[in-house]
């Protein structure tokens, strides 16, 4: 990239790469500080459509967005509704999870690290994280953090949080969590790690808009279109990946020894079965990078459809419909 921005994208040269030729429109679905959008521009895609659904994205990409003129179509959304946005798409690309940009101003409230308000909505509007830990039942709570965080101690955590009502700031929050847990080693991530990224997942339906967007990006690509798919922890990655097998043509088997099943005509090829990591350098380079993981399809020319969100490993909240 000839220009760098707020924060250095996650695998960039992995999906560069893995992508190559870059050409034709592309959709960036997950906009924030511009990062993929302006390297997708640098290495040839003739327009990018940059969704995000976060208002403050756009407002500071103005000083420079002009730059590329009309190659560059900013779409305020979610990307889930990415085809109803654009078709015959030649790559979609989804950086998931919160952005550097959204982590670095506190009164946004995603940061442990920062005191702000407990916001953690990605559109700026709907019920906050607050709304949510002052609100819900204990059970509903605990079931959040588990499922959503993978957070074992989440019914002790829930009862902290129901005792502690109203909790209104960040550092309030962390400090509920970081009492109710071990203290971390050298080398371990932070103790509210787990409990705020449910709490963001929760919040901004991060699952669903996933689960919804895959299909998206499944109806608007064209047929030789490219899909790439950024993850940062286990349950993202692990939708990614179940889905793209199906939709590779691909049951999985109870036997792992045994031949995969073709089951239907293949709407995606894999590009590669593993996951793309980063590598030493960019691990030096960028921290925030170890725990991604990069998984990247081709569309083929199979009719689109849809997919049972259990069978890729949703998770599903007790009483949710």
């Amino acid at each position: 990239m000839s220009a760098g921005g707020p924060h250095i994208p996650v695998l960039i040269d992995a999906i560069l790469r893995a992508c190559a030729p870059i050409e034709g429109v592309w959709l960036d679905g997950t906009f924030g500080a511009g990062g993929y959008t302006r390297a997708f521009l640098e290495a040839g895609a003739a327009r990018v459509i940059a969704v995000d659904r976060d208002p403050l994205a756009f407002e500071l990409a103005a000083p420079w967005a002009e730059t590329y003129g009309d190659r560059l179509v900013m779409q305020h959304g979610v990307f889930s509704k990415m085809d109803e946005y654009a078709e015959n798409l030649d790559g979609v690309v989804l950086d998931l999870g919160v952005s550097s940009m959204q982590l670095d101003l506190a009164e946004r409230g995603f940061s442990f690290m920062r005191d702000g308000p407990l916001d953690m909505r990605m559109s700026q509007d709907g019920p906050s994280a607050a709304d949510l830990v002052n609100t819900a039942e204990e059970e509903n709570l605990a079931d959040i953090l588990y499922h959503y965080g993978e957070e074992r101690a989440s019914r002790r955590i829930a009862r902290a949080i129901i005792a502690a009502r109203p909790v209104t700031t960040t550092l309030q929050l962390a400090g509920i969590v970081e009492k109710c847990l071990p203290r971390p080693k050298p080398g371990q991530s932070h103790p509210a790690t787990r409990s705020f990224q449910a709490l963001r997942i929760a919040v901004n339906n991060e699952y669903g808009e996933l689960y919804e967007g895959l299909m998206a990006a499944e109806r608007a690509l064209a047929p030789g279109g490219k899909l790439a798919v950024v993850t940062f922890h286990s349950v993202e990655d692990r939708m990614v990946k179940r889905f793209l097998t199906a939709r590779a043509g691909k049951a999985a088997n109870a036997n792992r020894y045994a031949p995969e099943t073709i089951t239907a005509p293949a709407q995606f090829e894999v590009k590669s079965r593993k996951a793309i990591s980063a590598d030493k350098d960019e691990l030096a380079a960028n921290p925030r990078s170890r725990s991604a993981k990069l998984r990247v399809a081709v569309r083929t020319d199979a009719p689109a459809g849809e997919i049972d969100a259990k069978s890729i490993g949703m998770p599903h909240l007790r009483g949710a419909t």
